[in-house]
């Protein structure tokens, strides 16, 4: 007697079709993509919040209102700052106030840099600030301060400060700190000179 072969059974799992080559490499680089906008998403985001600082100081023998008159006299700049050697109010009604656009030309080892940032805090005798931005804003943004403390009888330190974002930012930051810091201090001197020599009358 002949034994039966045992019959195949029609409905047995079929191994799955092989991927294309060309969808998979299409996988490979929806991945990578995918990947490298996380990473550049990430480096964004990064940049903008750890900034990089400049700070300069000063002692100066003169009054607050004595500083701040110097520092806000805008149209005397050309005269004695090394460093903002021009600095215009181009918004409407000319004033140097909240919200205001100015025209700054800064001057370093590098040459001359044009921008137009907007006030944010004008607080006389105290604080002067503006915000300049390169780009879209995610780029490099500037933060610029002014800070008149009094630290004695007819004596106040005048603190200079830029706070930079942006992903720019990390690739300039050895120039930002050979270049443009010391400018913050060649303006500082400048000012304290101008300021102890009676100011406006020192011109």
């Amino acid at each position: 007697m002949t034994a039966a072969l045992p019959s195949t059974p029609t409905d047995a799992p079929t191994a799955p079709a092989p991927v294309p080559a060309r969808r998979r490499r299409r996988r490979v680089l929806l991945g990578a993509g995918a990947a490298l906008v996380a990473l550049l998403g990430g480096y964004t985001v990064w940049s903008n919040t750890q900034p990089v600082r400049l700070t300069a100081s000063i002692e100066i023998e003169a009054s607050s209102d004595e500083v701040w008159q110097v520092l806000t006299d805008l149209s005397a700049y050309p005269q004695w700052n090394p460093f903002l050697t021009s600095t215009q109010v181009t918004s409407e009604g000319g004033r140097l106030e909240e919200g205001a656009t100015l025209r700054n030309v800064m001057h370093d080892r590098t040459g001359d840099t044009v921008f137009t940032p907007e006030v944010l805090t004008v607080e006389p005798g105290r604080e002067l600030r503006w915000l300049g931005k390169m780009g879209p804003g995610w780029i490099a943004d500037g933060e610029h301060r002014f800070v008149i403390e009094e630290i004695g009888d007819h004596r106040v330190r005048l603190t200079q400060s830029e706070s930079f974002t942006g992903v720019a930012v990390p690739f300039f930051e050895g120039q930002l700190r050979s270049d443009t810091l010391p400018q913050f201090r060649a303006m500082n001197e400048a000012l304290a000179r101008r300021a102890e020599a009676g100011g406006a009358d020192a011109g």
